[in-house]
């Protein structure tokens, strides 16, 4: 597998935990050895292991949570660093995001999430439907 399809993996693992509400996969997406941060939309910033994790466990608990697709990932990668931006597509909106990978142990592992306002729908939608195509 080449680095950018790993990476992409991991970014697609970090969408279905999220997807299958599975913290314990959520947790195993994220660096053990590196300082990780997140940025929810409209929260403060998390800035270390114990912070983002407490964040994720409590928003996959909460059974109401939005199912996130994510479309249209590009990967940049800088040796064992990489980072991928794409659109989050949720039941009430779009949100664009930037995760944050390293290698790890021969893994690409989450440094960082955020995700924040992107576009009105429409507009959106309308370049979505052009570069999908």
């Amino acid at each position: 597998m080449n680095k950018s399809a790993a990476i992409l993996f991991a970014n697609d693992a970090f969408y279905s935990a999220f997807a299958k509400q599975s913290f314990e996969a959520m947790r195993s997406i994220w660096s053990k050895r590196t300082t990780i941060t997140c940025i929810h939309p409209g929260w403060e910033i998390l800035s270390n292991r114990k912070e983002v994790l407490d964040s994720w466990k409590d928003i996959l608990a909460n059974s109401r949570s939005n199912n996130i697709v994510c479309k249209n990932p590009t990967v940049q990668i800088f040796g064992d660093f990489a980072v991928v931006i794409c659109y989050e597509v949720l039941n009430k909106g779009f949100l664009t995001a930037t995760n944050i990978f390293v290698l790890e142990d021969g893994y690409w592992k989450m440094v960082h999430h955020q995700a924040g306002p992107t576009p009105p729908r429409k507009i959106l939608e309308e370049k979505l439907k052009h570069t999908l195509q």
